[in-house]
C-alpha cells in the first residue's frame, strides 16, 4: 500500500514539473528574448530608449539614458540646436549629448 502512494506522488509531482516546463516553453514562444534584450539607440557606452516628443514644443525630444555603470536619467533634447538637459548627470553628458543628436538626425528634427 505504501508502494501506491509513493508512485501516486512521484506522478503527481512529474505532472507538476512538466507543466512547469510546458509554461516556461509557451512564455518564451510568446515573448521572444530578441524583443527584451533590443537596448535602443547606442553610442559608445551610453544607450537611450523610451524615446517621446514634447506636446508643447515638437523640436523638443524626450529619451532616457543609461551607461555602462547602470547610472539611468531622463533627459530632454532641443533638437533645434542639440542642447541637452539637464546639463549635469551621472551619464557622461558627451555621450548622452551624442544620443540625443542621433536620435533628432534620425527623426527628421535636426
Amino acid at each position: 500500500m505504501t508502494s501506491g502512494l509513493r508512485l501516486s506522488s512521484v506522478l503527481g509531482c512529474s505532472v507538476g514539473l512538466w507543466a512547469g516546463w510546458l509554461l516556461a516553453l509557451l512564455l518564451l514562444l510568446w515573448f521572444p528574448r530578441g524583443a527584451w534584450a533590443a537596448p535602443g539607440l547606442c553610442v559608445g557606452p551610453v544607450c537611450g530608449d523610451e524615446f517621446s516628443r514634447s506636446a508643447n514644443h515638437p523640436w523638443q525630444l524626450k529619451l532616457r539614458v543609461s551607461d555602462q555603470d547602470r547610472h539611468r536619467e531622463r533627459i530632454v533634447v532641443d533638437c533645434r540646436d542639440g542642447v541637452i538637459s539637464p546639463r549635469v548627470g551621472p551619464v557622461e553628458r558627451g555621450y548622452a549629448a551624442a544620443v540625443a543628436r542621433r536620435v533628432c538626425r534620425l527623426l527628421g528634427e535636426g
